[in-house]
């Protein structure tokens, strides 16, 4: 999987992940390129110089910014892993489930969101649905390196998994109550639902309750990041008693 650019390189150095190959642009020399350099050099990667012509040949993105690197695919977790990572850190479990979404945009947006905002992990469905790959993490701008990421058979499997931990499972659509008259405090998970028909009836049907962001215009629904940010954010308001 090759992944470009200098927030999702700079990252998947940070983090620690394998990276076969890196390819940086002869001449840079700014501070943010030589800091980028200096971890990977600190970590034994092999750096190769090209050319701003070979990496442009390289790009899949054609938005290197003259960092361009080869890693080993991406790596998913079990839902249990996210419920032992909230364990971890003493916190209840904040989880995000993606109920179709099928734009890498979306889904990298989304795992920025979920990074900032603490959250302790993102389900995804392991069918009709997008993976991480290469757009997902230029998009997440390096969030992809750092958010546990379970990749399940079936979304609702694994929400009557997380109700068996005691976690309140809410369905974000536009038909339920307002999020902001909702007590989503403690232990929760939101579903997300896709870019075409939102949560499907079934799972909405699987989840504790509905919560909805109220709209004054004249469009009736959310892209699926920006949604996915203000359900998070809010939940962060009231967890922090403001």
């Amino acid at each position: 999987m090759k992944i470009e650019g200098r927030n999702a390189v700079g990252e998947a150095i940070r983090a620690g992940k394998t990276i076969d190959r890196l390819l940086v642009q002869k001449g840079l020399k700014d501070t943010a390129a030589n800091k980028i350099i200096d971890d990977a050099k600190s970590r034994g990667i092999k750096i190769f110089f090209r050319d701003k012509e070979a990496l442009d040949r390289e790009s899949v993105q054609g938005r290197h910014q003259g960092f361009l690197a080869e890693i080993t695919d991406f790596v998913y977790c079990e839902l249990e892993d996210i419920l032992a990572a909230a364990e971890q850190k003493g916190e209840p479990p904040f989880v995000l489930l993606l109920d179709g979404v099928e734009d890498p945009h979306n889904l990298g947006s989304i795992l920025r969101v979920a990074e900032c905002a603490g959250v302790h992990g993102v389900v995804i469905p392991r069918h009709r649905s997008v993976s991480v790959n290469e757009t997902v993490i230029k998009v997440s701008a390096g969030a992809a390196a750092h958010v546990h990421v379970a990749k399940v058979t079936n979304i609702n499997d694994a929400i009557d998994a997380l109700k068996a931990r005691n976690v309140w499972v809410y369905a974000a659509d536009m038909d339920g109550p307002s999020i902001y008259g909702t007590d989503i405090k403690g232990a929760a998970a939101f579903v997300i639902g896709g870019e075409g028909q939102g949560v499907k009836r079934l799972t909405r049907s699987k989840c504790d309750g509905v919560v909805s962001v109220p709209m004054r215009g004249k469009v009736n629904s959310l892209n699926a990041s920006v949604a996915a940010g203000v359900v998070v954010f809010e939940k962060l308001r009231q967890d922090s008693g403001v």
